[in-house]
């Protein structure tokens, strides 16, 4: 059996971590669609009905707040596996 050192195991972890780090951004894609989304439905609504540029600004700013929270959930993520991994501490950083 091919025993491998801590050297390895921690290598592998902080590999595994910056890989999923990243795949975890991807969440903020979604956001930013959703965002676009959002900004050009209000855009319209304006258009369509000035007298009412209050009520719509209002309901696109907590939609816009609504749909950065996985942006910012997964920012979260990215940031604990990349620099405040527990895993990394069994391999003797």
């Amino acid at each position: 059996m091919i025993e491998f050192g801590s050297d390895f195991g921690y290598a592998l972890v902080a590999t595994a971590s910056c890989i999923g780090a990243g795949l975890s951004m991807i969440g903020g894609v979604g956001a930013g669609i959703g965002e676009g989304i959002v900004a050009a439905s209000a855009v319209s609504s304006v258009a369509r009905q000035p007298e009412s540029r209050d009520e719509i600004k209002s309901t696109m700013l907590i939609g816009i707040a609504m749909s950065e929270s996985p942006a910012i959930y997964s920012l979260v993520i990215a940031i604990i596996l990349i620099y405040a991994n527990p895993l990394l501490k069994h391999f003797g950083s």
